[in-house]
């Protein structure tokens, strides 16, 4: 059922890509090739399981919690959804 100016399906739309936007943004965050025996930011020795676990990792747990945390913070908006954002 379309509702004022939208199509039918609009809102369907709008969930289907809001989800492939967010399988793309983590496919893009996996590692590929060796994973390093150090990090990258910080320098420490990344443990022999988790380089076993995550192909082509980079980072220690810490350090990855660290980034991981902070995207989440920059995430708490959703641009998509907002009614500003329809009215432009």
């Amino acid at each position: 059922m379309a509702g004022g100016w939208s199509k039918d399906g609009a809102v369907q739309e709008q969930i289907d890509s809001s989800v492939e936007d967010a399988v793309a943004a983590v496919r893009s965050q996996l590692g590929a090739g060796d994973s390093l025996l150090h990090c990258e930011e910080c320098g420490e020795a990344i443990a022999d399981a988790r380089r076993i676990a995550v192909p082509g990792v980079k980072l220690c747990i810490h350090c990855q919690n660290e980034i991981d945390s902070n995207q989440a913070k920059q995430h708490l908006f959703n641009r998509r959804g907002s009614k500003d954002s329809q009215l432009r």
